[in-house]
């Protein structure tokens, strides 16, 4: 019997890379080991439906590096010379971002080479060289499938920094927007 969960993510553990939460000296067996790394498996065009990829990038050791006005312009300078994928909405956290993005080639690049694209930009632009490095090695991505609703992660994201304490109203948080404008709705 295959479920459906609504699409892969490489943040979300599949039952054999979970592990029980006991006390000191259980045993586990070999199913239940940790996943260390994301699994970025890739994208998957369906007919002609966008692919539209759920993505988030960690500063190294969750620095908070990012929410202020320089870092927030280098970044969308970045993304915008990286134009092989286009960003919608994002939110520019102090220790990460959470963003939007999808494909503008045919066939689309590979994510992985675009997330190294724009961060090499930010990292070569980034003026306090004592704090490099910047990025976590890697990233957590989840393509969005027909059965998960654009607008409800949207407004997960958009309310991060109500939840951590930033600021009182979502809308009054000011490294937030959209770059790239298109058909992110619902599916």
């Amino acid at each position: 019997m295959q479920r459906d969960h609504g699409g892969r993510s490489s943040a979300t553990p599949n039952e054999r890379s979970t592990r029980r939460h006991a006390g000191r000296g259980s045993q586990s067996s070999p199913l239940q080991k940790t996943r260390r790394r994301p699994a970025h498996f890739p994208t998957v065009t369906v007919g002609f439906k966008s692919i539209i990829i759920f993505l988030t990038v960690c500063t190294r050791h969750r620095k908070p590096l990012l929410a202020n006005d320089e870092t927030a312009r280098l970044i969308i300078e970045a993304w915008q010379a990286a134009n092989f994928w286009h960003v919608g909405r994002y939110v520019i956290m102090p220790d990460h971002i959470h963003l939007f993005c999808a494909p503008n080639t045919f066939p689309p690049q590979p994510l992985k080479k675009w997330i190294a694209h724009w961060r090499n930009h930010v990292t070569r632009a980034w003026p306090h060289r004592t704090q490099l490095p910047i990025w976590q090695r890697d990233f957590w991505d989840r393509q969005l499938r027909r059965s998960e609703s654009y607008t409800e992660k949207w407004h997960y994201v958009v309310n991060n920094p109500v939840r951590h304490g930033y600021v009182r109203r979502a809308a009054d948080w000011p490294y937030q927007g959209e770059l790239n404008v298109r058909a992110w709705h619902d599916r």
